[in-house]
């Protein structure tokens, strides 16, 4: 009798040993859904990157004769790099604005395109801008769609006339720079979302 009790507490101990080590091993961590989003857009905008910058097809030492061209696009968005703007950052709500902003962005690009069509000068580079702030928004899209989070209208912004080729050239330039801008701070915040979101490094 004595040798089953012992056996019987003996692999009791073992069971709860085991039940013990089961609950304290580290069991994978919930991966958000948005991960696999946040990790489609970052490519998107480094491809948006690339053709925003051969917006206008100039040269370095071309560019310097642009440098002091008065801004003209005041309907653009305002993009905030402060370090307290990005420590508040919030998902729905940045995803918000990032979609926002890429809405605008297309508008603007694609009001170029036009112009440039109009002026008969090469839109390869526009074209190729507006898909990718397309394909950027309908990632961001289906990411509030997953969080439920309602997505923002776009209103058509009030765009100034472009009666000259040096005209369209000037607005190249000039959106070229901000669209580089939107890029890193898109960058910058989707890598804080990932973080926010605990999402694997790669």
């Amino acid at each position: 009798m004595k040798l089953i009790y012992g056996s019987a507490s003996f692999l009791l101990y073992l069971l709860l040993l085991a039940e013990l080590l089961v609950h304290s091993s580290g069991r994978p961590a919930h991966i958000s859904p948005l991960c696999g989003m946040f990790g489609s857009m970052i490519p998107q905008v480094d491809r948006l990157m690339n053709s925003s910058k051969r917006l206008h097809d100039l040269t370095k030492e071309e560019l310097v004769n642009f440098a002091a061209v008065e801004h003209r696009l005041h309907s653009l968005p305002h993009i905030q790099h402060t370090a307290a703007y990005f420590s508040s950052l919030k998902v729905n709500e940045s995803l918000s604005q990032l979609f926002s902003y890429s809405q605008s962005f297309k508008l603007h690009v694609d009001w170029l395109k036009t112009a440039k069509e109009n002026m008969s000068l090469s839109v390869q580079w526009a074209e190729s801008s507006s898909i990718h702030l397309q394909q950027l928004s309908n990632l961001v899209n289906t990411s509030l769609h997953q969080i439920g989070a309602d997505v923002p209208q776009s209103t058509p912004p009030s765009l100034p006339d472009v009666s000259t080729a040096f005209d369209a050239l000037k607005f190249s330039v000039e959106l070229s720079e901000r669209l580089e801008a939107f890029c890193n701070w898109s960058k910058r915040v989707l890598r804080h979302l990932q973080r926010l979101s605990r999402c694997p490094r790669h």
